[in-house]
């Protein structure tokens, strides 16, 4: 799993890159986490939040996902280092993606915050098979 960010205008894209849809859903929440701090290396796994969502297509799902982070990071004042992911078809042909993610309370000392975590807009979704990888990206505008 890897993850990058890219240019697009006034905006940032965020994009994971994995194996699996599972590991590019990993790849593009460190993208989102490493906006906020850029060296997610230094992240203690302190804390372990679970998040779960359900949503009708993976670009669905990844918002749904992203916005949790996004709530977990805001309200509780995290910063995750790492996540652990698994998407399976919950009743209806619906996805469910469950995850853990861990991190620390953000210390501005220690992780040199860029943004504030008030919440996002994401758009210009994208998950799909690119080769022999998934790519999980999305536009942020924080």
């Amino acid at each position: 799993m890897t993850y990058e960010h890219f240019e697009h205008g006034a905006d940032v894209g965020v994009r994971g890159i994995g194996e699996t849809p599972e590991e590019a859903f990993e790849g593009a929440a460190c993208a989102l986490c490493a906006l906020l701090s850029e060296d997610l290396s230094r992240v203690r796994p302190a804390v372990e939040e679970e998040i779960s969502c359900t949503a009708d297509g993976l670009d669905e799902l990844l918002v749904a996902f992203l916005n949790e982070i996004i709530f977990l990071m805001g309200a509780h004042r995290l910063i995750f280092g790492r996540f652990s992911v698994s998407i399976e078809r919950a009743d209806g042909g619906a996805r469910r993606l469950r995850a853990s993610a861990w991190g620390e309370p953000i210390d501005p000392e220690r992780h040199e915050v860029t943004v504030e975590p008030k919440g996002a807009t994401f758009t210009e979704l994208e998950v799909a098979r690119r080769g022999k990888n998934w790519v999980a990206q999305c536009v942020v505008d924080v």
